[in-house]
């Protein structure tokens, strides 16, 4: 080996390194705890950057759309495209709202309507069971409880339950006014950098040129760029898929003359948004806002809900949402699997994407190996 003063200072670096990974085993709830406060610091830039992530795939469809041959449009095309994104955005959720808070509203004063005769049904009930009443009597006296000792304890359980409740009311007050806190300051930082993406990215790339040399520098972009893409398409594919289950719950709920069925179709059609089994969670609001009505329909509603997953899950979601990240369906269901079981439910969103990046990644380093160490294509298409 040659000593240079790059080969010293690989050498240190390497060093350096690894007593900084060996001091990180030795303290890792110091560094656990340093990450989450770094990551509370940093919350609202955070979140603002997810948000503008989210609103810039319908802003970049309408700005593209937007004055697209005008030079003098070309100043308003960007604050006019955010402005129509965010009024997009208000007007689904209001919409939603309004499909929601009346059917809600209906099943409530349906269940209401149905109070006096259950109360009517529990009463027979407890007239029945009267002539066992000597003999709970009986068995009572026989277990010689102590009754004054039972209250006290009683008493304290409640005197904690109530100490807490307060406790846990002032925390729940204040992470309220601290989450609201924060997402109108990521909000704001969201405009911000929709309003200047270009000079962002241009900045981001004069950094990765300023500090890596050229060939990482240009694999950092590419994956950066690959990235971009897929959570874009996956965002996209995402929403389609929750449109289309959702109409195909109100076309056949509509068919088989169901009730709510505007109201089940929105709700299976929001919490589609989660992947594989955001639906089912629909479904079992669903059933139990059917069952008030009729519980027969909730059953039917139940089977056809069975019948129309099964063919969203092996055909339209796969094709969907697998196509727009370039997944294949084995690997969707895989990704879905290993996010919800270490993220939960954020975990679903985010892993379909990344497996997307790193099976994009891998496939093209194995391509690249193999045509280096000149495999014929024949060897591992056919297996023989």
């Amino acid at each position: 080996m040659e000593w240079n003063k790059q080969t010293v200072k690989s050498l240190l670096l390497v060093v350096c390194g690894g007593v900084a990974f060996y001091a990180a085993l030795q303290h890792l709830g110091v560094l656990a705890l340093a990450i989450r406060r770094v990551i509370s610091i940093l919350s609202p830039l955070l979140l603002g950057g997810a948000i503008a992530f989210v609103l810039n795939v319908p802003m970049r469809a309408i700005e593209r759309n937007l004055y697209p041959h005008s030079k003098k449009g070309g100043r308003l095309r960007r604050p006019l495209a955010l402005i129509l994104t965010l009024l997009a955005v208000i007007g689904v959720i209001t919409l939603a709202v309004l499909v929601i808070l009346p059917g809600v509203r209906e099943a409530a004063e349906s269940v209401a309507a149905q109070v006096p005769d259950a109360l009517l049904r529990l009463e027979a009930q407890l007239l029945r069971l009267e002539p066992y009443l000597p003999q709970a009597e009986a068995f009572l006296n026989a277990s010689n409880l102590d009754w004054a000792n039972l209250s006290q304890k009683a008493l304290e359980v409640v005197k904690n339950w109530g100490g807490r409740l307060l406790v846990s009311g002032g925390g729940i007050v204040g992470g309220v006014v601290s989450g609201v806190a924060t997402f109108v300051i990521g909000l704001i930082f969201s405009f911000y950098i929709l309003l200047q993406k270009e000079r962002l990215a241009r900045q981001g790339r004069q950094v990765c040129y300023a500090l890596l040399n050229d060939r990482w520098a240009e694999r950092v972009l590419e994956v950066l760029w690959l990235a971009n893409r897929t959570f874009s398409g996956f965002l996209s594919g995402q929403c389609l898929e929750a449109v289309i289950l959702g109409t195909l719950f109100v076309a056949a709920m509509t068919i088989f003359r169901m009730p709510y069925a505007l109201l089940v179709g929105v709700l299976i059609a929001i919490t589609a948004l989660i992947p594989i089994v955001g639906a089912f969670i629909g479904c079992i609001i669903g059933a139990l806002l059917i069952a008030v009505t009729n519980p027969m329909q909730a059953l039917l509603f139940v089977v056809m809900f069975l019948v129309l997953q099964q063919i969203e899950g092996n055909l339209i979601y796969p094709h969907v949402v697998g196509s727009s990240v370039g997944l294949p369906s084995i690997w969707v269901l895989a990704a879905v699997t290993l996010g919800g079981s270490l993220m939960g439910v954020l975990g679903m969103l985010i892993f379909i994407p990344l497996c997307s990046v790193l099976y994009a990644l891998f496939r093209g380093f194995v391509l690249r190996r193999l045509k280096e160490k000149k495999i014929p294509d024949r060897k591992w298409k056919d297996g023989k």
